[in-house]
């Protein structure tokens, strides 16, 4: 397995709330983090790394996690953790109320991959049957597309796009979109928040995972187009690549 992991403000903000990383457990299993953090006074920076962290924790004290019905447990119960952690700290601090974060979280392994989600943030994979988005997006606009009020074409240009419906941390219970893949020889994961996926599209994503570039290259040229087309917000991305020659993997982050 080899993994490269990017974070990069953009052109626009300030600041980036946006936190990434990938982890290693006891049995040498794989744990990586897109995390979009959202609220005011960079709170939304706090919440993506309390997640980040807490998560991180958790995951590198971890075994024993074998099957993907344990994998979906794990991820399930500790997310949990994390949106009471969340919720909790937002309503203690002032500066931090109404904070939140989108989470893509996914386990991987030789035989499986466990892909938890909540918010706009994505998981795509490209196989030997093509491209495909894994998730779906906690959104208003994307609401309204799933119950054909809208297009899809509609969607892109709507005023009313960045409307979450679904973050850590801003609820006490939160609903977990959880699945478990095959994921094979010569896959490609991509989990990436939306500064990526609203500045780079599908063919682009596709043509850019196929090069010849090394994974590192491949990373960083989705950063640059992100950039070029506009930059606005913060970009996030984790790239996992099934190599079954290697144990833990190189991993960039």
């Amino acid at each position: 397995m080899k993994a490269v992991c990017r974070t990069d403000r953009g052109r626009i903000r300030q600041n980036n709330e946006d936190s990434v990383g990938t982890f290693v457990n006891r049995d040498g299993h794989r744990l990586s983090i897109v995390a979009d953090g959202m609220g005011g006074h960079r709170a939304g920076d706090v919440a993506s790394k309390m997640t980040l962290a807490h998560l991180q924790e958790m995951w590198e004290k971890s075994e024993g996690i074998n099957t993907a019905d344990q994998a979906e447990a794990w991820l399930k119960a500790h997310i949990l953790q994390v949106n009471k952690l969340l919720f909790d700290h937002s309503n203690n601090n002032m500066e931090c109320e109404g904070m939140g974060t989108t989470i893509e979280a996914v386990i991987a392994t030789n035989q499986f991959s466990t892909i938890a989600h909540v918010g706009d943030s994505r998981c795509y994979i490209l196989n030997d049957i093509g491209f495909q988005q894994l998730t779906e997006d906690h959104t208003l606009v994307n609401e309204l597309v799933r119950t054909g009020q809208i297009s899809k074409e509609d969607a892109e240009h709507h005023p009313r796009k960045n409307v979450i419906l679904r973050a850590l941390g801003t609820e006490q219970d939160i609903k977990i979109d959880i699945k478990t893949i095959m994921f094979e020889e010569g896959d490609f994961l991509l989990l990436c928040s939306d500064g990526l996926s609203n500045k780079v599209n599908e063919n682009e994503m596709v043509s850019i995972l196929q090069n010849d570039e090394s994974l590192e290259q491949k990373a960083s040229t989705l950063i640059n187009l992100a950039n070029e087309n506009g930059g606005e917000d913060n970009i996030t991305l984790i790239i996992l690549e099934f190599d079954a020659e290697i144990e833990l993997g190189d991993e960039k982050c």
